[in-house]
């Protein structure tokens, strides 16, 4: 089983805490925890271990961490890409099933983008209801495309799981996945700017960056 191999890379204190990690409440409640990763050193993409180690994560960090605790208790590791219309703007989340129905792991620094109850009968509708809050500093509405969902137990755990080098080939995997569009161009272009009252929310944030 998939299961026992990425324990097997674990070491035990490791293990410990991936052990506890038992719901994706559990794992959302854990990742809240963590301080957002601004990257002061450089542009970063950890791997589990490393994460846990630095005991900070951003949003792709936080989704391979989670879907490693969901392998780790015999769940698919399932990793979704939502791209935008600006570069370099794309966000990562986890998606897992309860009863038939989809939720996601999502790690954020603001009140949107956030955890997703499993409540959506399919990835796209789950994807979806991350459309309205994906907004850019000009309050453009920006979500584009999502992903297939992306299966890791098709990866060694080595390579993921407790790599010392930065996941960049895995970041271009989940770029280069199949992506299938929000909404058709025509729709896009009626697209109503976010409001005042919601580009103030941005203004909150969980974690300062000093």
């Amino acid at each position: 089983m998939y299961a026992d191999k990425i324990k097997a890379h674990l070491s035990p204190s490791e293990r410990k805490i991936f052990q506890k990690l038992s719901t994706p409440q559990k794992i959302q409640d854990y990742l809240d925890t963590i301080p957002i990763n601004y990257e002061h050193g450089g542009e970063t993409y950890m791997s589990p271990r490393r994460m846990i180690k630095a005991k900070t994560a951003h949003c792709f960090e936080a989704a391979v961490f989670a879907a490693a605790a969901f392998a780790y208790h015999g769940e698919k590791p399932l990793l979704m890409d939502l791209r935008t219309a600006a570069a370099y703007e794309d966000h990562v989340i986890t998606l897992f099933q309860v009863n038939g129905l989809w939720g996601a792991i999502s790690k954020t620094n603001h009140v949107i983008l956030r955890y997703r109850d499993a409540v959506y009968r399919s990835p796209r509708e789950l994807a979806m209801s991350y459309f309205h809050e994906y907004i850019e500093l000009n309050a453009r509405k920006s979500l584009r495309e999502y992903s297939n969902p992306i299966d890791l137990t098709r990866l060694a755990p080595e390579r993921w799981l407790t790599a010392d080098e930065d996941l960049h080939w895995l970041v271009e995997a989940l770029d280069s996945a199949r992506h299938f569009p929000i909404a058709p161009k025509k729709n896009l272009k009626t697209l109503r700017k976010a409001s005042k009252i919601e580009m103030k929310a941005l203004d909150l944030e969980e974690w300062k960056k000093y």
